[in-house]
């Protein structure tokens, strides 16, 4: 048997537990001798992760869900080969993410990205259960309040455990946030309202979908979204940019016949 090391209490990561760098963050919560997993990463560490969960001494058959915090391929590639391995279990996206998974919208889950040369296979997914802002999922004798978070991608879930929140790709350690894309249907002003919550909840530990957990900084979090919210007005970002200043100064410099200096 393994020993079980606990991030937080009822909490395991996998990666952490493992001692090496698997893929995604996978966090195990559990509550007696049931179970659930976020997130899973890619399908050919899914058997490891399921063996590790066997060595760990949790019943394979009181795994009760399997979550995707968004539809992000390198997140969710191997739920449907987990769902096999875990009859038991439902698989739980917020419906926006079941949209893109269940019609295999490859450029939305970013599994195709032909600029790059990216392209990953997904199976068919089929979603057990939706959840959204204000419900919550029981466990045990413990319950997770869901929270709607998108910017980085539509239908991004956080989940609030007492002190801590599952907050995905939102912001990791270094102050990075998930990465803003068009395709991804990435939403710059919907990002910095997620953070500005993030940033002024009771929430003491923010375990991300990448890298190490690390406390609610509120500082940190302002950085970010003073960046983001630069980002909003520079063409660098796009469709993403909801303007660009610089076109209405053009306008009314070409109206006065300002020429340059």
């Amino acid at each position: 048997m393994l020993e079980r090391r606990e991030l937080f209490p009822q909490v395991i990561e996998l990666n952490l537990q493992a001692r090496r760098r698997l893929g995604c963050c996978v966090y195990l919560v559990f509550s007696g001798s049931e179970w659930m997993l976020m997130d899973i990463g890619y399908e050919d560490t899914v058997e490891e992760l399921v063996d590790m969960i066997r060595q760990m001494d949790f019943p394979l058959a009181n795994c009760r869900y399997l979550i995707a915090t968004h539809a992000d391929a390198d997140h969710v590639q191997g739920l449907q080969r987990a769902k096999q391995l875990l009859p038991g279990s439902q698989l739980v996206a917020h419906p926006e993410a079941r949209r893109i998974l269940e019609t295999g919208d490859r450029i939305a889950s970013f599994a195709e990205i032909p600029a790059q040369g990216i392209s990953i296979s997904m199976p068919d997914f089929a979603i057990d259960r939706e959840v959204a802002e204000g419900d919550k999922l029981t466990l045990g004798d413990i319950s997770l309040d869901v929270w709607d978070t998108p910017g980085h991608a539509v239908g991004q879930l956080a989940f609030r455990f007492g002190k801590l929140l599952f907050s995905g790709d939102n912001i990791f350690r270094d102050g990075c946030v998930g990465s803003i894309d068009a395709h991804h249907g990435s939403d710059i002003p919907a990002f910095i309202e997620s953070l500005k919550r993030i940033q002024a909840s009771s929430v003491e530990w923010l375990l991300p979908s990448h890298g190490p957990a690390f406390r609610n900084d509120r500082a940190l979090l302002q950085s970010a979204i003073d960046r983001l919210d630069k980002y909003q007005h520079m063409a660098d970002f796009g469709t993403c940019a909801v303007d660009w200043p610089l076109l209405d100064e053009w306008e009314l410099e070409l109206a006065k016949g300002v020429l340059p200096e």
